[in-house]
């Protein structure tokens, strides 16, 4: 079989979006659901009729099989190093599938919705907040994440602060610069908006709210002193240290809640049920011991089987809180 490269450059990526109508929220390519009566959340593009809160695969005229499948992991700290830790994998997923697959690496999380949506994208990794977004607008379906062998898995919410700021607890974050990263964001904003008030301290009434663009450009602003504290993903920042990104001793954890899902992994709900069979074989027969993936992500070894409606049921509830809708311009 033919292999074509697995990276996919941004600007080629801009100018292929584009060629697409795809640098806006767009209208998917199978029709609306309009005789639906039953869809949830979800856009009118999608129905719901068993009731499990993601899309319902639609008509066979409607499903498809790609030549090449296309891969996205949430945006992170440097894309460049992902499109390499990810390699074995996708090699992996071109051998079980027999698909060729290409990597793209996204700028945003709405880059990223806004392709699956778009039907570009077949299989992507999206962040905990924004997954449900991209279920509700853009078909995806969550069936796996990253898990130890015992089957556990998910984060924490890390409130950071310096060593040597004189914030040693909640209480002292009251008329001090916080960094929240992204409004859908679950650790980095919701999960605080919703959990903090229940400690005494309510984010933009006790503290005032910055927003940093990502969970790295946060722990850096705090261990920069732009930021006198700020809440991000206990996964993001372990990563980092063992990068060196950062100096652990130089900051503190005043706040740790308890354990959220991590990166959701997702198949577009229209591709062919024999594909959607290979796809989840190639992640669950997928050993990370020994690879790139498995050293970036420490206390991981495999991908476990999920579903959206009872493992992300906590995180739609801090959303519900926070009166999020998973509308477009929510997302952006």
């Amino acid at each position: 079989m033919f292999s074509y490269p697995k990276k996919i450059d941004s600007l080629k990526l801009t100018t292929l979006l584009a060629a697409v109508g795809m640098l806006g929220f767009t209208a998917a390519p199978a029709a609306a659901a309009d005789d639906c009566i039953a869809r949830g959340d979800l856009d009118q593009l999608y129905c719901d009729m068993d009731g499990d809160l993601v899309a319902d695969a639609p008509p066979a005229d409607q499903l498809v099989d790609p030549d090449t499948l296309v891969f996205a992991y949430t945006p992170v700290e440097d894309p460049a190093v992902y499109a390499d830790i990810w390699e074995p994998f996708l090699e992996h997923l071109e051998k079980v599938t027999g698909k060729d697959v290409h990597f793209f690496a996204v700028q945003s999380n709405s880059a990223e919705v806004e392709a699956m949506r778009s039907g570009r994208l077949h299989v992507a990794g999206f962040s905990t907040g924004p997954t449900p977004f991209a279920v509700n607008l853009a078909g995806a379906v969550p069936f796996a994440l990253m898990g130890g062998d015992d089957g556990r898995f998910g984060y924490t919410l890390q409130l950071y602060t310096r060593v040597d700021s004189g914030i040693n607890e909640l209480a002292d974050l009251k008329g001090k610069r916080v960094a929240h990263t992204s409004p859908t964001s679950n650790s980095g904003n919701l999960a605080p908006r919703a959990l903090l008030p229940g400690q005494g301290v309510v984010p933009e009434q006790d503290y005032e709210v910055v927003y940093s663009g990502s969970h790295d450009q946060s722990i850096l602003g705090v261990v920069a002193g732009d930021y006198d504290a700020a809440p991000v993903a206990s996964e993001v920042v372990e990563r980092m240290a063992q990068r060196d990104l950062y100096d652990p001793k130089e900051v503190k954890i005043i706040y740790e809640s308890k354990r959220f899902p991590t990166t959701s992994f997702n198949y577009a709900y229209n591709l062919k049920p024999e594909l959607v069979e290979k796809i989840k074989e190639a992640f669950f027969t997928f050993d990370m011991k020994g690879t790139a993936l498995g050293e970036e992500f420490k206390g991981v070894s495999k991908f476990i089987p999920i579903t959206y409606q009872n493992d992300w049921a906590v995180i739609r509830e801090i959303q519900a809180a926070n009166g999020v809708k998973y509308t477009p311009d929510n997302l952006k």
